[in-house]
Order: structure tokens, then C-alpha cells, then sequence
């Protein structure tokens, strides 16, 4: 069976220069110029560059079933994506969002778990809110490679107490967890969002909570929704492989009862991948906008810039995590999750100064 999928590339800095020559990427501030039609089967994978201006011409001469499919993922390309509803907080994605990390545990591999206990976790959350955090993810579980897994009750009692001083000043709070009885508490709490590293298959309540709860859900791509998410990590093609399953979910949950303009997808970067497929994700990121659903992305301080960076240890990786989230901004992400909040809030903030002057420029 073949599988059709496109990337869009040649990104436009002035689109009003290039009057129907290109076409907004997924609501944000960029345009593409091209698209990149794959098509892929089990023994051969072709590709080809077509115009924007060629587009309507060129799929005329595929097949029905090509032609159907990639209508679809061009609507979903192009579409913008709907903003979130976090209690009093609206975030929208006309612009990247920045999501802060807040690791309520002992054990966090990115800051040795300065964050656990309570206090000290609520100021940390204000001062990146202050900073210009739209969100702040806050976590009780450490998903590194070899982390013991929490009991679901102690992973609950570490994360209320944050949750619901923050909810109290107004955060837009996201929940990253995958049990279902912290997903419960947590938005009890004052949580609007559920960010799942498991995609709502672990727990087996998973599902009926989120959907229960009516708070936007984070589908993140691990591959194994036991208790150990790196293990079993074996792709044919990494980019692909990745995006099948992410479809599959999307269609499941949205099946089960979760509008579509309520998942955001994440890649997964940094679970039970290589380097090599790390960056082959990073690199071909723009084609995950096919599926039609806001991108999280996220790879602040994790071990594939040390790997590249002289073994660097997740306390000086601050450069690396900057420009890896400036990558997915300019192919769309929507969020970044940083530990590093108002350095890469100011990174933002230039490249969107920039991006302003290219889309008002009049010479």
C-alpha cells in the first residue's frame, strides 16, 4: 500500500511580494512556497517539489485515493489551529507559545530536582510566568531513561499543592502525567490542560478522563506505553513511523470523543529514539503540521545536545535548547516547552521582530 504524505518547504519572508505564489503554514507567521509530495511504500519511497502555483495542475494528474489524501493534509497544512481555553487564559497560536517546565520531583534529570518542593516549585512557576510563559507544564514523574516509576497517589501529592496556588493567580496550568487519578486531581485542582507522554494509553482510565475533563490533551509519540516509554524504539523510517502513529491516535481519541481542535501533538524527541532519528524528526518537523492539530515541541537541555556538544551536561545546554526551539518555530511549532523561559521568550521576541518587519515591509 502506498502512503502519501507532504511537507511544506521554501518558506517566504515577504508573502505580499509573491501575491499567490504561497500559503500560510498552519495560522502561524510563515508561508511555504513549496510542497513536498511523498509518496511511500514498503520497497520504494519517491518524492517530488511542486510550486505552490503547480499544485492545483499537478494533482490533477493523481489518482483519486492520492488526490482525496492530499486535499486533506493540505487543508490541515493551512488550516489555522483553534486557541485554547485555559480557564480565564486563551491562548492563541498566531504566534509561538512558550511553555514553562516545572519538575516537582527529586529526581529530575534537567535541574537534580531543585523544583520539589512546593514553595520553592510556585516561585519558580511565577518568576517563568513573569518571564512570559503562556503555560506551565507541571510534572511529579520523571520520564528519563531508567526513572522509577511513582506511585500514582505520591505522584498526585506532589503536583496538587503546585497546581492550586497557581491556579489561584490566574496560570494556565498544564498537568504532564499519564495516570489517570493525577489527571483527575490535577485538573480538580485548577489544571486545563493534560500533557500525556503515553497518549492516553497507559492507564486504562486515561482516555475516559480526558475526555471527561474537557481540557485540551497533548498526544506525545513514545514507543512504549509500559512503564519504561524508551524501550522497544525501532523504526523503518523514523519521520514516518512517527508520523503513522500519531495519526492512528488522533483518530482514536477524536473517535472516542475528543474534538480534534482539543489534541496537540509532540514528536516525541528524545524518547527511545536515536540521535540520528532525534534530528531527522527536528529537520522534517513541518510535515507534522499534516496532521492537522497544534505541535508541542520539546527538547530543552535533553541529551542529544550533549551528544552533539562535547558530552555538555544538562545544566549547560542552554544554547542548544534555544536554537533547537527556534528550529521548530521557524517550521511552525506552536508551543516550546523550555526550562530556560525568558531566555527563550527573548529569542522569540526577536525573531518575531523580524518576522513583522518582512510582513509589513512596503520597498
Amino acid at each position: 500500500m502506498t502512503q502519501i504524505y507532504l511537507r511544506p518547504t521554501g518558506l517566504v519572508e515577504s508573502p505580499q511580494r509573491h501575491d499567490g505564489e504561497s500559503l500560510r503554514l498552519a495560522g502561524t507567521m510563515l508561508w511555504f512556497s513549496q510542497i513536498e509530495y511523498i509518496e511511500r511504500a514498503a520497497t520504494f519511497t519517491h518524492r517530488r517539489l511542486i510550486a505552490v502555483h503547480e499544485w492545483t495542475d499537478f494533482t490533477a494528474t493523481l489518482c483519486d485515493a492520492h488526490r482525496e489524501r492530499s486535499a486533506l493534509l493540505l487543508a490541515h497544512i493551512t488550516s489555522p489551529r483553534a486557541a485554547l481555553h485555559m480557564g480565564a487564559r486563551t491562548i492563541r497560536f498566531d504566534q509561538p507559545q512558550v511553555m514553562g517546565i516545572i519538575n516537582a520531583t527529586p529526581d529530575s534529570f534537567s535541574d537534580g530536582g531543585k523544583n520539589f518542593e512546593p514553595e520553592v516549585a510556585v516561585e519558580a512557576a511565577f518568576a517563568m510566568s513573569t518571564a512570559g510563559a503562556a503555560i506551565i507544564d507541571v510534572g511529579g514523574e520523571s520520564t528519563r531513561p531508567g526513572a522509577a516509576l511513582v506511585w500514582e497517589r505520591d505522584e498526585l501529592a506532589r503536583v496538587e499543592p503546585v497546581i492550586r496556588r497557581l491556579a489561584g493567580a490566574g496560570t494556565a496550568i498544564s498537568i504532564d502525567t499519564r495516570k489517570a487519578l493525577v489527571m483527575e486531581g490535577a485538573v480538580q485542582a485548577g489544571a486545563f490542560m493534560i500533557n500525556d507522554i503515553s497518549a492516553l494509553l497507559y492507564d486504562d482510565r486515561g482516555l475516559d478522563v480526558a475526555r471527561g475533563s474537557d481540557v485540551p490533551v497533548v498526544l506525545m509519540h513514545a514507543p512504549s506505553q509500559s512503564s519504561d516509554p524508551h524501550k522497544d524504539g525501532i523504526y523503518k523510517d523514523v519521520v514516518y513511523d512517527v508520523f503513522d502513529w500519531l495519526e492512528q491516535r488522533i483518530t482514536a481519541v477524536e473517535a472516542a470523543g475528543i474534538s480534534r481542535d482539543k489534541i496537540l501533538v509532540d514528536p516525541g524527541i528524545g524518547f527511545g529514539k536515536s540521535l540520528a532519528e532525534n534530528l531527522a524528526i527536528i529537520n522534517n518537523l513541518a510535515m507534522y503540521h499534516g496532521l492537522g492539530c497544534a505541535i508541542l515541541f520539546g527538547a530543552s537541555r535533553k541529551r542529544l545536545i550533549g551528544a552533539l556538544s562535547n558530552e555538555a551536561d544538562a545544566g549547560s545546554r542552554l544554547g542548544g535548547s534555544i536554537f533547537l526551539a527556534m528550529k521548530a518555530v521557524e517550521q511552525g511549532a506552536h508551543i516550546v516547552r523550555v526550562h530556560d523561559v525568558a531566555e527563550t521568550v527573548q529569542a522569540i521576541q526577536v525573531w518575531r521582530g523580524l518576522r513583522d518587519a518582512r510582513l509589513t515591509v512596503t520597498i
